[in-house]
């Protein structure tokens, strides 16, 4: 089955803030998105939508135990279906995030595919995330940032963390190593020139430590 959904989202009434408008679709669009799915426009590779709230100070068990994969899509149909039935980032609550992952990889630096990566950090004025999240998930499924990286690097994914201020919007990588030779940040720039970014760094997964901000580890980007 092309696209996939979790059963339900009871998981997140345990959750004391629930996220506006929980992307808890009917069967009705459910019917759609399959359709999208069996006759669309192949992607390069399939990519999965997650939804988690961080809790500071909680461990990578309990957080990991608030991570939900949404839907996976293997068609441009099938991730516009997805996209335009769960809520913009907008109306998300406060320390929930979105994710876009490459195939089903999970959004956490120890998965397979993570754990020798990295991403980049960028912060974003809510009044522009909606739009700058959109542009980069197009990126992403378009592959656009696939001449931006050194040989045998890939994205693994995108995500957008609301906050108070500022919200977060992180450009993963496979080869922390590598980033140094990337133009992924150009690239984004590209895409949206009149936005302006408060900061952007580079944070490698070699350790849980850097993963939570480790900042002697981060390389800024300007």
């Amino acid at each position: 089955m092309a696209v996939s959904s979790i059963k339900s989202f009871d998981g997140l009434n345990s959750i004391k803030t629930m996220p506006v408008g929980s992307p808890n679709l009917p069967r009705s669009t459910l019917s759609e998105i399959h359709s999208q799915e069996e006759c669309g426009i192949p992607l390069n590779t399939r990519w999965t939508f997650w939804l988690d709230k961080s809790i500071p100070g909680t461990t990578v068990a309990e957080y990991e135990a608030t991570m939900r994969k949404l839907y996976t899509v293997s068609t441009v149909q099938g991730f516009w279906s997805v996209y335009n039935n769960i809520p913009d980032v907008d109306k998300l609550n406060v320390r929930y995030t979105y994710h876009l992952m490459r195939e089903e990889r999970r959004p956490v630096w120890e998965d397979e595919f993570n754990c020798n990566g990295g991403n980049w950090r960028i912060k974003c004025h809510k009044f522009e995330s909606v739009r700058v999240w959109k542009e980069l998930l197009l990126a992403a499924i378009g592959e656009q940032f696939s001449d931006c990286l050194a040989e045998g690097d890939e994205i693994s994914g995108m995500s957008i963390s609301v906050r108070e201020r500022d919200d977060i919007l992180q450009i993963w990588n496979t080869q922390a190593l590598l980033h140094e030779q990337a133009t992924v940040i150009d690239k984004v720039k590209e895409l949206l020139p009149d936005v302006h970014f408060p900061a952007i760094f580079y944070k490698a997964f070699q350790t849980h430590s850097a993963f939570e901000g480790d900042k002697h580890k981060s390389s800024w980007k300007g």
